[in-house]
C-alpha cells in the first residue's frame, strides 16, 4: 500500500464531531450595557488619528463592529460600557494607522517561508489551530515580524466558523538550526504585548505549549495578554494534545497527532490567501445584503442564520404593531 502524501494546504472546516461551546446568555443588566454601546457605535461618523489618517468610518470598519465584537470589548472591560467605548475607538484608530486591512500576502510572505506560523485544522470546539514554531525563525527583528503575527491572527479570525470567536494557539519550542532566533527581544515583546492585550481581547480559547527551554520562558509574555487571570486553565503545558484537538486534524509534529503535514510555502501560502479571500467575500456580500448594519451578528455573516439584525428588527416592529392593532380592536 502506497504511503499517503502529506497535506500541504489549510483545512477549511472542523471535523463533524467538533462543536463550539455553548455561550451564556446576557443578563438584563449586560443587555442594557450592550444596547447603550451599540447606540453609541451607530453614532460614530469618523475615526480620529494623529497620523493624518482621520476620516469617515469606512464600510470595512463598520462591518468589523459586529454584535460579538462589541460584546468582546464589554467582557474584556468587565462590562464597563464607557471603557468599552473608549477601547473600541482606540482600536479603530490603531487598525487604521497600523494598516491592518492593507497587509498583503506578498508583503508578509517572506516572513513565513520556513513555516514558522501555520494555521491548520480546528480543535474539538471548532477553534482554528494557530501553530507557532519559533525554532523556524528566518528573519531579523523588524516591524514586519510583528505585522506577520497580526496578519495571521486576522486570517484565523476569517477562518473561524459560526458560533466561534476564539482560536487555539499551539506552540512548539523545539530547537531550530539557528539558535539565535528562538525568543523575541524586549522591545518587540512589549509591542506585541500591547497589540494583543489592547486590540485582540477575548480571542484566545486555549494555548498548548510543548518543548519549552528555560531560556525562552519570557516568550510566554506574548500570549499572557490573551488570558484573563481567572482563566489560567486555558494554558496547557506538555499535555496530550489529542485531549483538545482531533487526531486527524492535529499536526503529527505535536504529540499524538495523525495529520501528515509538510510546509511548502509555494503551495500553502497562496492556498491560505485564497481560502480566506473567499470567506471574506462571502461575508461582505451578506453584510451588504443585510443593510450594512453596525452590530450585525457574526452568525449571519458566516451563513448560519438566514437573516441579519435589520430583518429581525423589522419583524419585531411588525409583531408589536400587530399586537397593538389586535388590542385596539
Amino acid at each position: 500500500m502506497a504511503a499517503t502524501s502529506p497535506l500541504k494546504t489549510p483545512i477549511p472546516a472542523p471535523t463533524s464531531s467538533s462543536s463550539p461551546l455553548e455561550k451564556s446568555p446576557s443578563t438584563p443588566e449586560q443587555q442594557a450595557k450592550y444596547d447603550w454601546l451599540l447606540e453609541r457605535a451607530r453614532s460614530w461618523k469618523e475615526v480620529s488619528s494623529s497620523k493624518d489618517k482621520s476620516g469617515p468610518l469606512t464600510d470595512s470598519e463598520k462591518m468589523w463592529l459586529t454584535k460579538e465584537c462589541l460584546l468582546r470589548y464589554l467582557r474584556a472591560t468587565k462590562w464597563n460600557h464607557k471603557e468599552s467605548e473608549k477601547r473600541l475607538l482606540e482600536t479603530l484608530t490603531w487598525r487604521r494607522e497600523y494598516g491592518v486591512g492593507e497587509l498583503t500576502s506578498e508583503h508578509i510572505g517572506p516572513e513565513n517561508e520556513t513555516g514558522k506560523q501555520v494555521i491548520l485544522g480546528f480543535d474539538m470546539h471548532s477553534r482554528p489551530c494557530h501553530y507557532l514554531l519559533p525554532g523556524r525563525q528566518n528573519t531579523d527583528v523588524s516591524p514586519r515580524q510583528n505585522q506577520h503575527l497580526v496578519y495571521m491572527l486576522e486570517r484565523c479570525i476569517e477562518l473561524m466558523p459560526a458560533q466561534q470567536e476564539t482560536l487555539s494557539l499551539l506552540i512548539n519550542f523545539k530547537q531550530g538550526k539557528n539558535r539565535s532566533y528562538t525568543a523575541p527581544g524586549i522591545t518587540q515583546g512589549r509591542e506585541v504585548l500591547h497589540i494583543l492585550q489592547t486590540h485582540y481581547p477575548e480571542r484566545l480559547g486555549r494555548a498548548m505549549i510543548i518543548n519549552v527551554p528555560w531560556v525562552v520562558w519570557g516568550f510566554f509574555k506574548l500570549i499572557t495578554p490573551f488570558i484573563d487571570p481567572l482563566t489560567k486553565e486555558k494554558l496547557k503545558f506538555n499535555e496530550d494534545m489529542t485531549q483538545y484537538v482531533p487526531k486527524e486534524q492535529l499536526w503529527n509534529e505535536f504529540g499524538g497527532g495523525e495529520l501528515q503535514f509538510e510546509y511548502d510555502h509555494s503551495v500553502y501560502w497562496p492556498a491560505l490567501h485564497k481560502l480566506c479571500e473567499e470567506k471574506r467575500a462571502e461575508r461582505i456580500q451578506r453584510w451588504e445584503a443585510g443593510g450594512k448594519e453596525i452590530g450585525e451578528t457574526e452568525d449571519y455573516l458566516k451563513g448560519l442564520i438566514p437573516h441579519g439584525v435589520a430583518h429581525s428588527r423589522l419583524a419585531n416592529a411588525n409583531g408589536v404593531a400587530a399586537q397593538q392593532e389586535t388590542a385596539a380592536n
